[in-house]
């Protein structure tokens, strides 16, 4: 197998550490460049891509990071003692504040654990989103990446 140049250290382990997307592709010099003119060449159009999409695969991560999630896990709990609190002041007006906040904490936990599930339904939905945006933006540099080889006549595969 050919391996598509050495590229000098600087430049070549930022992306290949960051970004797989520039390290899969294998570019042929198909007009007799140097490996020197390769290697400014890519240099050249690492840069070149970067600043037409505003991506810099040597700083970005493999994953977009997620939103911060909310701390779900107390919605049942203050859910059953505010249920509790309400069920026992209800429960007092009727004669059994005990009953009241029973029936009101059983009725306050089924409603955390549902605001509990939709939240997490929201921070899913917001983490697929990044990923989708983050696998665009990768995409982007690609192409940019892609066409300025093919500008200076290279083969990319």
């Amino acid at each position: 197998m050919i391996f598509r140049s050495i590229i000098s250290a600087a430049v070549l382990f930022p992306i290949l550490a960051s970004a797989p997307v520039v390290a899969q592709q294998i570019i042929y010099p198909a007009k007799g460049q140097t490996v020197e003119q390769q290697q400014k060449d890519e240099a050249e159009c690492y840069e070149w891509a970067k600043q037409q999409t505003g991506y810099d695969p040597a700083q970005s991560t493999h994953y977009a990071a997620a939103p911060p999630q909310q701390s779900a896990g107390g919605e049942r709990l203050g859910g059953a003692a505010r249920g509790a609190a309400g069920g026992a002041i209800i429960g007092a007006i009727a004669g059994d504040a005990g009953k009241g906040a029973a029936i009101g904490a059983v009725g306050g936990t089924l409603l955390g654990g549902s605001r509990q599930r939709r939240q997490q339904a929201d921070y899913d939905q917001a983490a697929a989103q990044q990923q989708q945006a983050l696998a665009q933006q990768q995409q982007n540099y690609q192409r940019a990446y892609t066409a300025c080889f093919e500008g200076r006549g290279y083969t990319v595969k």
